[in-house]
């Protein structure tokens, strides 16, 4: 018999977690966001590091599937060290939601709180990473062909592959909250974050720190088009993740309910 719990199970814990999130103050989020920021751009590293050591050797789409792997340790250290990455906060503080305005506004400085520092945690390490040398041989090289990759969809494509990856993310969510064992959560987290970057999905912070990383290395890309980015991917990831995982999930568990006490508050109330 498994010993994953029931998706109403999954909910329950979720929304509580989710109301403990809102209650936190100003400088543990603030301190969480930047920590996730710093743990992206390990993973970014890792990424081109990887990617630079085995191209040359062994082509560019090789190259590329290593480095995926590699990246998926960001989110490894994102779920593991508890930090606060602005996508992770589409299913969980939701589900959390209390009646009335004081709580909406909790989830609204989260909204807002998180990704700014996120991409403020992640520049203070991208400025000392990029420092002459740090990084190993031919990484430059490779980070700038990522950023320009990314710099390279226009904006409906940007969108629907935001949706994509907010959906992903939430998803990792969910499942790492019904993970049984510590080593489960950790095989979901990798798995998530290594098809983020396979599918080559745009997500908010990630791909806003891989362009300013690109450009650190002298990539073209104009600021104005990574302030773009933020707003497409924002979007799109709210709307993945709410839409495409939050709603159904919570169906899922009101349906499997059925018999059991009732989920207490109901679904997620409106934002």
């Amino acid at each position: 018999m498994s010993d994953a719990p029931e998706p109403h199970e999954i909910f329950r814990e979720m929304r509580e977690e989710g109301r403990e999130r809102l209650e936190r103050n100003r400088l543990e989020l603030a301190a969480s966001s930047l920590l996730a920021g710093f743990d992206v751009v390990f993973g970014v590293v890792a990424l081109a590091a990887v990617d630079a050591a085995l191209t040359p050797h062994f082509g560019t789409q090789a190259g590329h599937f290593a480095g995926a792997l590699a990246f998926g340790i960001a989110f490894v250290f994102i779920a593991i060290g508890r930090s606060e990455l602005f996508t992770e906060n589409f299913m969980v503080p939701v589900i959390g939601l209390r009646k009335g305005l004081a709580s909406k506004l909790k989830l609204v400085q989260l909204w807002i709180v998180s990704p700014i520092f996120n991409i403020v945690g992640g520049t203070i390490l991208i400025l000392i990473v990029t420092t002459h040398g740090v990084l190993p041989g031919g990484a430059g090289a490779s980070l700038r062909t990522i950023a320009l990759h990314a710099d390279g969809y226009d904006p409906a494509t940007a969108f629907a592959s935001a949706i994509v990856g907010g959906a992903l993310i939430t998803l990792m969510t969910w499942l790492i909250e019904g993970s049984p064992t510590p080593g489960t959560r950790i095989l979901v987290a990798w798995i998530a974050g290594s098809l983020l970057t396979l599918g080559s999905f745009d997500h908010v912070i990630v791909v806003t720190l891989e362009m300013i990383l690109g450009i650190r290395f002298g990539a073209p890309i104009p600021w104005i088009d990574v302030l773009q980015n933020v707003g497409i991917a924002a979007a799109g990831n709210l709307l993945g993740g709410l839409a495409f995982v939050t709603l159904t999930r919570t169906g899922q568990a009101i349906g499997s309910s059925e018999g059991e006490a009732p989920l207490e508050d109901g679904p997620p109330a409106a934002v």
